[in-house]
């Protein structure tokens, strides 16, 4: 049985971008996703880079560090991750007044530019504008994140890394200490084990009588085939619910909501936006829910209709696109930018999941964290 330096649970982008940043490092790491062919958040995400999008010191500097990192991944990484930049375009609803809503991005790393109704579609010819009151344009990244995942891992296998597809089912724990995992195949023994499961965090570690403070929300979308049109911008709305509905997290804490044996759906909003990717395929949502029990069933036939419901008025042309309503989970935390470091009272454990703005940030600290992993050695 080989014995490993580190144990990544979770082949998402997080994961991946993890692993291949320790074993840069020369350490002997296994990555573990349950999952051969992907199906998980990271294959239903928007790809976006709000680099944009700090408002403090720290996520500043992680959002400035993570977008230089995606202009030269594919070189580093030797594989495309269909990174570019383009404008991504925050309607602002008729009801709302456009001053006060840019004033309440003020607060941000880069201040967005207030659009008129004309300037508006004028920047994107396919918006209705009888449906806004305006816009905001800010700079934005946008990549595959799926290839981008790939290429992280094929990355990692050159740099010796190992990939099971195994589904975790215990970890070895010793006392107050964790000595690595139990697959349904295999043990493998580690000095370090990770957990990169995003929103199966929670129900891995507290099968195991782990208490964490990672959170999910259930997703649910569109993905449609390549269209005969493209969007010159990413759209979304400039008022998005799904902050507020991730900060109902610590009050349905403080209740034991999260503890219920039986799925409980709280709450569920919904923040129509669309994004087209290089192949000129669209994700069109999303509907955001909170349920306590990961495995919830949701009916994707009325999700799907909801949301073609709520983008006819601003994307008239996109609603009627083809397509087919995926559901999956999306970690989150209430502790600032992710769960991320030592799980406290338990050596040799780690989180690496609930991330903000995932995709600009996990790749940014993933290469802190194997930076200071060495240091500290």
């Amino acid at each position: 049985m080989k014995n490993y330096d580190w144990i990544i649970i979770g082949g998402g982008i997080t994961g991946s971008a993890l692993a291949y940043e320790l074993s840069k490092k020369k350490f002997s790491v296994l990555l573990l996703e349950k999952d051969a062919i992907a199906n998980n958040a990271t294959l239903y995400s928007y790809g976006g880079l709000a680099y944009w999008s700090g408002t403090t010191d720290e996520t500043r500097q992680l959002g400035a560090e993570g977008i230089e990192l995606h202009r030269h991944l594919s070189e580093e990484l030797d594989g495309d991750t269909e990174f570019r930049e383009l404008d991504l375009l925050l309607t602002i609803n008729q009801e709302d007044n456009p001053q006060e809503i840019a004033q309440d991005y003020d607060r941000f790393a880069i201040t967005p530019q207030l659009l008129d109704i004309k300037q508006a579609c004028e920047l994107e010819p396919l918006l209705n504008p009888d449906a806004i009151a305006g816009a905001l344009r800010l700079p934005h990244g946008q990549i595959d994140p799926q290839k981008t995942t790939q290429a992280y891992q094929v990355a990692f296998r050159r740099h010796g890394g190992v990939i099971k597809y195994e589904s975790v089912i215990d970890l070895i724990r010793q006392g107050d200490t964790i000595q690595g995992v139990i697959t349904k195949q295999n043990t493998y023994q580690s000095a370090n084990t990770v957990v990169a499961a995003g929103g199966l965090t929670r129900s891995l570690l507290q099968g195991r009588g782990i208490s964490v403070k990672t959170y999910f929300t259930h997703a649910q979308l569109i993905k449609t085939a390549p269209v005969d049109f493209e969007l010159k911008t990413i759209v979304m709305p400039a008022v998005q619910q799904r902050f507020a509905l991730e900060a109902t997290a610590s009050d349905l804490e403080s209740r034991s909501a999260w503890e219920q044996p039986e799925p409980t759906i709280v709450k569920s909003i919904l923040d129509p936006g669309v994004v087209q990717f290089r192949d000129r395929s669209l994700c069109i949502g999303q509907i955001s829910a909170i349920a306590t029990e990961p495995k919830t069933n949701f009916d994707l036939a009325l999700a799907e209709s909801q949301i073609r419901h709520q983008i006819a008025p601003i994307l008239p042309k996109i609603s009627e696109i083809p397509g087919t309503c995926h559901h999956c989970l999306v970690a989150f935390s209430d502790r600032g930018i992710a769960d991320v470091g030592a799980v406290e009272s338990l050596r040799g454990l780690y989180l690496f999941t609930g991330f903000t703005s995932t995709l600009v940030f996990a790749p940014a600290i993933a290469k802190r964290f194997a930076n200071q992993t060495i240091e500290n050695l």
